[in-house]
């Protein structure tokens, strides 16, 4: 007979594991990267503060214990909406170092998302003209649809937007905005 650390293990040892790699994550958006395991990521969710190992802080984000007192990475936290729209399809997962904020493989490619802060658009596109071309496809995340003319740097599969509430509006350079 199989005991509760047996059922839920593998499912809280995986909610871990995307709270520590991405502290300050929503339960809306934990609850994505389980399609269908709802109510078991809830209580998982629940389970963990209780034992300690979790922390849900004012802003509604979930941190490891002892970490809910410093701010969440806003461009992290947006840049996983654009993660959890290709989760069915993503092998392999993991934030990365600036100027990219995480990277995903899917299909044998692998993207990275890049934030784009407002004011930043020079600093960015000077950073990326330095790598190597052609190793990923870079889907860039900007705060307003005014930056999307100012940026210029190799590998740009498409450009996004983040709402509040999570919806990803995707766009293209050389579309209509």
């Amino acid at each position: 007979m199989k005991t509760r650390a047996d059922i839920y293990g593998q499912e809280a040892a995986e909610l871990l594991r995307e709270i520590s790699m991405y502290p300050g994550l929503s339960e809306k958006q934990l609850i994505r990267f389980h399609p269908g395991k709802e109510d078991k990521v809830r209580n998982l969710l629940v389970h963990l503060q209780r034992q300690g190992r979790t922390a849900l802080a004012e802003t509604g984000g979930y941190f490891p214990q002892g970490e809910h007192t410093r701010a969440a990475d806003a461009g992290l936290i947006r840049s996983v909406w654009i993660l959890l729209d290709f989760i069915d399809r993503v092998e392999f997962h993991s934030p990365s170092d600036f100027p990219v904020k995480l990277l995903f493989f899917s299909a044998g490619n692998m993207y990275e998302v890049v934030y784009v802060a407002a004011g930043q658009e020079t600093l960015i596109a000077q950073a990326l003209r330095q790598y190597r071309q052609g190793e990923s496809r870079r889907i860039v995340l900007v705060e307003d649809a005014g930056q999307i003319p100012l940026l210029d740097f190799p590998d740009i599969s498409g450009f996004c937007m983040v709402g509040p509430d999570g919806k990803v509006s995707y766009y293209k350079k050389t579309g209509g905005m």
